[in-house]
């Protein structure tokens, strides 16, 4: 005869705490993020210090020392949590933000290897190909670009469209640098924005290098058409979005601007500061812009001067 075993009347059964019970919540959070608060609290600072170092407004010396502070607190935070995506990506950031290359790459890419190259986003895929573009490691450059390619309403695409086709014309490969930012650009826009603005001039500057100077002119004539007398300050915002790389090439798109601007002393002084290094790529097609200056200025007519009485 079998015996049913139970306990006493008055024993109080044991329920399974609730699963949002807080303090059930905050231990599986500590178990799984021992650092968990401190990281966070850590991020919110940084990037705070992050977006004063973005703000033209402030002062330079406050700028700098936002992203020092935000680096320093970064590093921190990687020994707290040294796979935690976020962190990489902000500190890969404020270590580019100071110049310091090796670091930022070596966060970046811990990022991508965590994260994957989706989820981590254009924006850190975008700068380790630009880290690597300015590093003259083209195809590394052009490896971690491609994987920023995406609709240019956002920034991030856009200059990392422009960085691809500055290191595939770079690398020779002038036809694929073209049909990048061909497909970049909206067809048929009538609206431009900063990164179509962007991407569009970039597609000129590009044109142009390939003696292509027909279709750049087309591509700046559509611009005009749009923008009017504002193509010079839309131009030049979007432009002040980019990191160019070589640092060079800023004279080239300044020059061509100015040209296309008809601001034509201006645009020989650019050309002029361009072809002045001698290893620069596209030298040889800047001298020629100068050379084909000074022969417009030749042919001019002479002022006439007042006559004295």
């Amino acid at each position: 005869m079998g015996l049913l075993v139970a306990g006493p009347a008055w024993a109080t059964p044991v329920h399974p705490t609730p699963v949002d019970d807080p303090t059930t919540t905050d231990f599986w959070r500590e178990m799984l993020e021992p650092h968990g608060r401190q990281v966070a609290a850590i991020l919110g600072s940084a990037k705070r210090a992050l977006g004063k170092a973005d703000d033209d407004d402030e002062p330079l010396a406050t700028r700098q020392r936002a992203v020092r502070g935000a680096y320093q607190m970064l590093r921190h935070a990687r020994t707290l949590a040294p796979e935690n995506a976020e962190v990489l990506s902000l500190l890969g950031h404020a270590a580019d933000e100071l110049g310091q290359a090796p670091q930022a790459i070596d966060a970046l890419e811990a990022c991508v290897r965590i994260a994957g190259p989706e989820r981590a986003g254009p924006e850190v895929t975008g700068r380790l190909g630009a880290l690597y573009l300015r590093l003259g490691r083209l195809d590394d450059a052009i490896r971690w670009l491609r994987h920023a390619q995406g609709p240019i309403a956002a920034v991030d695409h856009a200059t990392a469209a422009v960085y691809l086709a500055t290191a595939l014309a770079a690398r020779g490969q002038m036809a694929s640098a073209l049909d990048v930012l061909v497909n970049a650009v909206p067809p048929h826009t009538s609206y431009f924005t900063d990164p179509v603005t962007l991407v569009s001039f970039a597609l000129a500057v590009h044109y142009d290098r390939d003696e292509q100077t027909s279709a750049a002119f087309e591509v700046l004539d559509r611009m005009q058409s749009a923008l009017q007398h504002e193509l010079g300050p839309f131009v030049q915002r979007a432009l002040a979005l980019m990191r160019f790389a070589p640092p060079e090439d800023r004279d080239y798109y300044q020059a061509l601007l100015y040209e296309a601007l008809g601001a034509t002393t201006e645009a020989r002084a650019e050309w002029a500061l361009y072809a002045q290094l001698p290893d620069a790529t596209w030298r040889a097609r800047a001298l020629q812009h100068i050379r084909l200056l000074d022969t417009q200025h030749r042919s001019l007519p002479p002022v006439p001067h007042p006559s004295v009485p």
